[in-house]
């Protein structure tokens, strides 16, 4: 039935390991956006595997940016880091009507999004940052937990099953080396002194967990207003490497030499997980919501693996707002379609551990 709309939108990024999956999916689902980004030479090579078209548009060129916004409905902005991206997209979505949709992870850009909420309302656009793996299966939750538990102050999410990054996602990480851990206290955002750890169940016993500053650590608050939120991975090698340096290490690994140095390994490694991965991994996340009175109620849900999530939710939004369904300004994905949206993807469900 969405086939039948003339509506157009665009995936700028196409280029990047998830744009390629999204256009990927798109051509599959019978979608037909615009493929966008920097490479010519690459995005024609994409474009002509699945016969879509393609426009090379610089995010440092506004007239062009708007000339191929006003072409299309929506973007779906796929290419990162967002701390560098989203901010001239976001703009030229809202001088051209277009509403914007990222998959991001980052909290600065959420926030920053939130912030021009009265700004998209008069424009007419809606948007909504982090409509991939980052931050829909965990909005979800966050928002179940509260439905669970409506006088809940006290929320706890966290996330297995996280394996190959991509080159995009792994930027990102070693760009928040130098912020510390940002958890949120009282409705404020703050860095924590010392990394919170706890142990986890994800279904096959207690696993340790490391807190890390996700994304839903600005967006959970906006969706739930549980003015506490603590957002846990479950530990690896890596994150606790990162959770154990101290101050004078991180603020060394935040320095632009080493900021290069690093970014230019993580270009050395595979750009993200191969079709098998993707296909074999999957993850569990974890909900836990805490009143006053210590009353405790907790879910997991269980979902694909990342990237593979991403596409679906990513294109399922698009969808939505394509027909419609779109609110003008800033938005989490389970503000607009509800907590239960993500058990409509296959291979999402809900436990609910308890109560």
């Amino acid at each position: 039935e969405r086939q039948a709309m003339s509506e157009r939108f665009m995936i700028y990024g196409a280029t990047g390991y998830t744009g390629k999956l999204i256009a990927r999916t798109a051509k599959a689902q019978g979608l037909n956006p615009l493929l966008a980004g920097r490479n010519e030479a690459r995005l024609k090579s994409i474009a002509a595997q699945h016969g879509f078209e393609y426009q090379a548009i610089s995010l440092d060129e506004p007239e062009a940016l708007d000339a191929g916004l006003s072409q299309v409905d929506a973007v779906l902005h796929a290419a990162g880091p967002f701390s560098q991206t989203s901010k001239p997209m976001v703009d030229a979505c809202i001088r051209t009507g277009t509403h914007y949709l990222d998959i991001t992870g980052e909290i600065d850009v959420f926030e920053a999004c939130a912030a021009r909420d009265e700004e998209a309302k008069k424009a007419g656009v809606m948007l909504m940052p982090g409509v991939g793996f980052d931050v829909v299966p965990s909005d979800c939750l966050a928002a179940h937990m509260k439905a669970r538990l409506p006088d809940a102050t006290e929320l706890t999410l966290a996330i297995s099953g996280l394996g190959h990054m991509s080159h995009g996602t792994a930027k990102t990480v070693v760009e928040s080396i130098g912020t510390g851990t940002r958890i949120r206290r009282d409705g404020c955002i703050v860095a924590a002194r010392k990394t919170p750890r706890r142990e986890i169940d994800f279904g096959q016993g207690p696993k340790n967990a490391v807190a890390i500053g996700w994304g839903d650590v600005a967006t959970a608050w906006h969706s739930t207003h549980i003015p506490d939120i603590t957002v846990y991975f479950e530990s690896s090698p890596q994150l606790e490497q990162m959770a154990n340096m101290g101050r004078i290490a991180r603020w060394f690994a935040s320095l632009g030499p080493m900021q290069r140095a690093l970014k230019k390994r993580i270009e050395q490694q595979p750009e993200g997980p191969t079709d098998a991965e993707r296909r074999e991994g999957y993850s569990v996340l974890f909900g836990e919501a805490v009143n006053a009175d210590g009353q405790l109620v907790q879910s997991r849900l269980h979902t694909p693996e990342g990237y593979t999530l991403t596409a679906m939710t990513s294109l399922e939004i698009v969808g939505r707002v394509m027909a419609d369904e779109a609110k003008p300004g800033y938005q989490t994905p389970s503000s607009v379609f509800g907590p239960d949206f993500i058990t409509e993807f296959e291979g999402c469900n809900w436990q609910d551990l308890n109560g």
